[in-house]
Parts: C-alpha cells; structure tokens; sequence
C-alpha cells in the first residue's frame, strides 16, 4: 500500500479534543472526546452520533472494543472504565482506588479488558460484568500508558516514564523488560502476527521491536522529533502508527522498511488509531475529524 487516498470525517469540535479511537465488528467507529466529556459513533453510513457522559469532567481518553464487541474506554479523571451498548446504554465502573488515572485499554485473551493505571503503577483487569482486579507493578513512577494483548497470552504494557515494557497476566506476576534508549518515552504498543511487540517510543522518534526471544530492534524515523504515538496491526503484517509531532500517519513492515502520508491539514495532532473490518486505517485528529487511509484503486 505504497499510494492511499485519505479521506477526513468531521466528528467533533477543536476544544473537545478527539483522540482515541476504535473499530467494532458492525464497522462503526467509536472515538472519545477527552475535552468534551462524550463518546461519539461514526456508523458506516457517515451518521455521527454523541453520547454525553456524566462527568463533568470525566476526560474520556483511549478506547477499544471488547471480548462482547461494545466500545469500552477509559476516563482518566473521573477514575473509571466505561462501556457502551449499540443504543447508547452507559455502564460505569469505578475504581477500587482514587486518582489511579486509568489511561491505555485492550482486551485479553481471557475474555477480560486490561488497563493501565497511570498513577497508580498498577495494571487492572475488569470482566465484562463490571468485576475488577488489580496488579501492583514492581516499578515506581512508571506510568503505565497503553495495553495490548500479545500471541503468547499475555498482556503487554508500555512505562513510559520507566523506559520500559512489561507483560502480566492473571495467572503469571507483572515481569519488566527496559528497552534500549533511556529516553524511548514509550507509549504505544501493538503485537504482530509473529508474536512481536512493536513499540511507538514518543521521545526518541522511534518505532522498537521486542521479539519472542526478548531481542529489541529500534528503527529511527524520518525524525526525532515525529512523536509516535498510538499504534495498530493490520492483516498484511504492517503496523500502523500515527506521529503526533510530525502531522503524519506512518507504516513500518515487519521487515523495519518504513512510509508516511502526510495529512492534509496542518497541525492536525494524530492520536489514536484503528484498523477497521475491511484493512482500513483510522486515526483520531485531536482537531476535530476522523481520518481513514485505504489503498489507491491504482495500487
């Protein structure tokens, strides 16, 4: 996919901030307003739909959808997870903990969603019914940001203060594995089908693999300053990852080779990705459009 055509959805308003995004099984999108206190639904007709949260500042941030295809997020400031049905039906779940600032959301092999406690150095797990259970990390100050779930049936996390990834699970106790630059900033993370995690590290503007054997590749962007930031896997074994610094949606291939595609506005703030049913690309723009990438007709 060496030429795409990029197409813009207006969704929301500069001030409330878009910036997580998700696919589910019907081809919606679903994308969070972090600044305007709502989740919103792009369906596959282009019809645009807003569910107002209860918060008033509940600062919705990273979504995904889960083991029962519903949107599930994160509100980072009114300390809870959420979930939403089809109709808009709101289900919200409060932390055991206060101020624990949930962030990054993935669902597990266990038919559960992980998430990241920003400040509370700790990884919770929540069934579908609303139960949740928390992990102490042996790192303080870490940050974990972002979850995924990875081919060996662990859950995968990023540190980004702590220059590290990390991999838990209900049955096995949260092991640490610092990557190879003290100033990676990691923040993304997304397994392929080889069983590899790929890191998007915001600080050094680079794209890192951690493979099976715990062996980690780090490939340089086009700059320093890119900002990766969320990352998705596609069918075709490419990750997808969105430079927050550099206004530009990049590819990199299993084998490290490497593209981007410039978006059409200035300082349009990439943020969240997805990778819809049919391979296309999402990207949340923090002002205020979804933006889908798919192959050229002439490709």
């Amino acid at each position: 996919m060496n030429q795409v055509e990029m197409t813009e959805f207006p969704v929301g308003k500069p001030e409330e901030a878009l910036y997580g995004v998700a696919s589910t099984p019907d081809g919606a999108l679903w994308f969070t307003l972090a600044k305007g206190n709502a989740i919103g639904r792009l369906s596959p007709d282009g019809e645009v739909s807003r569910f107002p949260l209860p918060h008033a500042d509940g600062q919705p941030t990273t979504i995904t959808c889960g083991p029962d295809g519903r949107p599930w997020f994160t509100l980072s400031s009114a300390n809870a997870v959420g979930r939403l049905s089809p109709d808009g039906a709101l289900r919200m779940f409060e932390l055991p903990r206060p101020a624990s600032r949930p962030f990054g959301i993935a669902a597990g092999h266990d038919g559960c969603l992980w998430f990241a406690e920003m400040a509370g150095d700790r990884i919770g797990r929540i069934t579908i019914d609303g139960d949740i259970e928390e992990y102490d990390l042996p790192v303080k100050g870490g940050y974990p940001s972002c979850m995924a779930a990875g081919r060996d049936g662990l859950m995968w996390f990023t540190l980004n203060q702590a220059g590290a990834i990390g991999s838990i699970s209900a049955t096995a106790a949260p092991r640490i594995f610092p990557l190879g630059a003290a100033d990676a900033a990691p923040v993304g993370i997304a397994s392929d089908a080889q069983g590899a995690l790929w890191i998007a590290q915001a600080g050094n503007g680079a794209i890192a693999r951690f493979d099976a054997g715990g062996r980690i590749t780090e490939f340089p962007l086009h700059s320093r300053a890119a900002r990766p930031h969320a990352l998705a896997a596609d069918a075709a074994g490419n990750l997808w990852f969105t430079e927050w610094g550099a206004n530009r949606i990049g590819r990199i291939s299993e084998a490290g080779d490497t593209a981007g595609y410039e978006l059409a506005a200035p300082g349009s703030e990439p943020h969240g990705i997805a990778i819809d049913p049919h391979g296309c690309v999402w990207a949340a723009l923090e002002t205020g459009s979804l933006v889908r990438l798919q192959a050229s007709p002439r490709d």
